[in-house]
């Protein structure tokens, strides 16, 4: 469970949506984007604002269930740069103006519906920021997050996504990794076997490897947007490189 505020949530993806917009029309629709096989800036300008207008609409609406996203956008270039700016500033809007009782639709447990989507599309644009960065040159983790955000990543990856059964990240005989930030302390176990790992905020107990480093590049690897020799591997490697094959969402 997170331990920032709402607003500090909501303050990181203005920010980082603010960033996301600039670098992309900085790279140019056409440039690859190196973080994602495949796509160019317009291919994740046009995923961001899918998302972005995802959520407003749930929040804003008050939806109690899922529903699903529009369609793709067919703008491009500086039309499309200016939609992005546009959804993404309406989001922003919506979460700051949501009531903290709000009631809507979320796909994992929070404190608050409201918590919920302030962190989750705080982190989606983190990463996706990073990604309109990589369009430009190599990344370098500490503009993009700061450790503390970092942290909260971490937790949310870990204890949302790789908690759930559509995590990949599974082996046959029972293994154990470890996950820490040297420079926050932050540290999660990860109990490895053929179900969904089991998720830990311990650092109990012997494991088969350690993934350790300053919290904002150990964010960017877990996410796969920095290759893993940006930490330290210790242990069974072999743990690492399954990460990096079946950790993708």
């Amino acid at each position: 469970m997170s331990t920032l505020s709402i607003d500090t949530h909501i303050d990181a993806l203005d920010a980082a949506g603010t960033a996301l917009v600039e670098a992309a029309a900085a790279a140019g629709p056409d440039a690859e984007v190196t973080t994602c096989a495949d796509w160019q800036v317009r291919d994740l300008l046009r995923h961001m604002t899918k998302v972005h207008r995802w959520a407003a609409a749930t929040v804003a609406g008050g939806l109690t269930s899922p529903h699903r996203p529009g369609e793709d956008t067919e703008l491009d270039g500086d039309d499309l740069v200016a939609y992005v700016r546009e959804g993404h500033a309406h989001l922003v809007d919506v979460l700051r103006k949501a009531p903290a009782d709000l009631e809507c639709w979320t796909f994992a447990p929070a404190p608050s519906p409201l918590a919920f989507w302030a962190r989750r599309q705080a982190h989606e644009t983190i990463v996706h920021r990073a990604d309109a960065a990589s369009a430009l040159g190599p990344l370098h983790a500490p503009d993009l997050v700061t450790p503390e955000l970092a942290t909260d990543g971490i937790d949310e990856l870990l204890s949302v996504f790789h908690s759930h059964d559509r995590s990949r990240v599974r082996v046959d005989q029972p293994r154990t990794l470890r996950v820490r930030a040297t420079d926050t302390g932050g540290v999660r176990t990860v109990r490895l076997s053929e179900r969904a790992p089991r998720i830990e905020a311990s650092a109990d107990g012997p494991a088969d490897c350690e993934m350790s480093g300053p919290a904002d590049r150990l964010y960017l690897m877990l996410w796969n947007r920095l290759p893993q020799e940006a930490v330290t591997v210790s242990g069974d490697a072999s743990l690492a490189r399954l990460w990096r094959d079946k950790s993708a969402l």
